[in-house]
């Protein structure tokens, strides 16, 4: 589980090694992680988002906002977050908003009371202000089973089974874009749409961290290595990352940290998968070098049987 899987991180450190408050440090993982998905590739049709380079400007706002997270945390607000998509969402429509681009966030397009057609994850201001852009935003963590099945992507399988790649961009692609032509949204419009793009973020992860390229996936993104408990290096020393912390690369303090040996026993019998990260001590914090899924011993068979079955729910 060597190499490639380190630089994405060590580039961080190197870039955003001073944020070291968590909200902050998601926030920044979001705007600086490279794209999931390729957006030149011909797989997507042209609907894919990015956000482009940081900008200094950008820089300065995080770095104020380590020093002053009051702003982050209300918007936020005290509610524990149970689903990791939420609050990636909540943290981008804090971006949004404070640099005057939103328009709105989670708006419910509905026929009646009780009918909901969909929902508007980000309605954005156009860089001209007389039209909207509509942004469906996704964060995916995938694990490759098996070979690659160019152009189809449901090799690309959740670490629960709950999706693939495949599944989660044909129902944005295919049903979710094409919310702002519903008759129903065009009364919550205020200006035409533009165009209607996804934004997907995440982490891929492979066998033994054996990088697999692909078409559609950008050449860049973050990715590291699943294997069963058994299979775990013993010498390293290892974090489990609870859900929130699965945006940015880890860095933390006060946290258990475990060798290879205890964690292997300790996720002997695991009944799903775990994510962690391999971190090195520096200055006091514990600072994530690489990460991986430590799957149960029959996660793959599990994963092939139901994705030739069909049986992953779209």
């Amino acid at each position: 589980m060597p190499g490639a899987a380190d630089r994405f991180q060590q580039g961080f450190e190197s870039r955003w090694g001073h944020l070291t408050h968590p909200h902050v440090r998601a926030l920044a993982w979001l705007l600086d992680s490279p794209d999931l998905l390729d957006p030149a590739s011909p797989d997507w049709g042209g609907q894919i988002a990015s956000l482009g380079p940081v900008t200094p400007a950008i820089t300065a706002w995080l770095g104020a906002l380590q020093d002053d997270p009051s702003p982050l945390l209300t918007a936020l607000g005290p509610k524990f977050y149970s689903r990791l998509g939420l609050y990636a969402e909540k943290l981008l429509a804090f971006y949004f908003e404070q640099q005057g681009l939103l328009q709105a966030h989670g708006l419910q397009v509905q026929l009646n009371r009780n009918d909901t057609v969909g929902e508007f994850d980000f309605l954005l201001h156009n860089s001209a202000g007389d039209a909207l852009l509509h942004w469906e935003f996704a964060t995916k963590f995938y694990l490759l089973e098996g070979a690659p099945d160019p152009g189809v992507f449901n090799h690309l399988i959740g670490p629960n089974l709950a999706d693939t790649l495949g599944l989660k961009m044909r129902k944005i692609l295919d049903k979710q874009l094409a919310l702002s032509r519903h008759p129903a949204a065009l009364s919550l419009l205020t200006q035409p749409v533009a165009s209607a793009q996804a934004l997907v973020k995440g982490w891929l992860f492979y066998e033994h961290g054996k990088l697999a390229p692909m078409d559609g996936i950008s050449s860049g993104h973050g990715h590291g290595f699943w294997c069963a408990a058994a299979q775990l290096p013993q010498d390293q020393r290892y974090v489990i990352l609870p859900k929130l912390q699965w945006l940015a690369p880890y860095k933390g303090t006060g946290v258990d940290v475990l060798y290879g040996d205890v964690l292997r026993k300790q996720l002997a019998d695991l009944p799903q998968p775990v994510l962690v990260a391999v971190v090195k001590h520096v200055d006091g914090w514990e600072v994530e070098q690489r990460r991986g899924f430590v799957v149960p011993e029959d996660w793959s068979a599990q994963a092939a049987v139901r994705r030739m079955a069909g049986t992953l729910p779209a």
